[in-house]
């Protein structure tokens, strides 16, 4: 199926080695289609998801907030989810109960 929209984030990982600290930044993806969100992890079908948010900070980046039926996960972003958001409410039935 055809992806309808993609948002980056990424995630820190931090290794303690020794007295060092090193850390990576792994870049991933959320995928929305019609039928499904998808993360570098996890797959959620668009029925289970109610709302997207974000929040961010003076440096201009900041979180994602998937809003699910098993709960809120959080993504660390870069770039403006606005477009991914907007994609989501006009396509997801479950976003019409919600965004009248």
């Amino acid at each position: 199926m055809n992806q309808i929209a993609v948002q980056p984030y990424y995630k820190v990982e931090r290794k303690i080695d020794g007295q060092e600290q090193q850390h990576w930044i792994d870049e991933r993806m959320l995928i929305l289609y019609h039928d499904r969100v998808t993360t570098h992890r996890r797959e959620f079908a668009i029925l289970d998801v109610f709302d997207m948010s974000y929040r961010t900070f003076s440096d201009g980046e900041g979180f994602f907030y998937l809003h699910t039926r098993k709960g809120v996960f959080s993504y660390m972003i870069r770039d403006d989810p606005s477009l991914f958001i907007q994609a989501f409410k006009e396509s997801s039935p479950s976003s019409k109960l919600y965004f009248k």
